[in-house]
């Protein structure tokens, strides 16, 4: 009795298509477009609600720049994965022209 191994997935399914490919990397810039604003706003409400119950005046505007910070921590991280995984499918598409010829 012969053996034979299981794939789950052949290996043409495995790969995405480019349009599957190209939405994934729109969702990804349209994360960081939503991503910086919406930090900062919440730095800033959050510093707002301490202004209140601390009665200062200056903890708002700090909160908005922690958030402002934090979000483009967020922001460069994404950033840097996104490159890594480009360069990795550039060097799969590279491995794929010199086994086609």
């Amino acid at each position: 009795m012969a053996f034979t191994r299981f794939n789950a997935k052949p290996k043409d399914e495995t790969k995405r298509s480019e349009g599957v490919t190209t939405m994934i990397e729109a969702e990804k810039l349209f994360q960081i477009a939503v991503l910086l604003p919406a930090t900062t706003v919440a730095g800033w409400f959050a510093g707002h609600w301490l202004d209140g119950k601390l009665n200062q005046h200056w903890i708002g505007v700090t909160g908005m720049l922690a958030g402002g910070v934090l979000g483009m921590v967020y922001v460069i991280r994404l950033a840097m994965q996104s490159f890594k995984e480009s360069d990795a499918r550039g060097e799969v598409a590279k491995d794929d022209e010199t086994e086609e010829k």
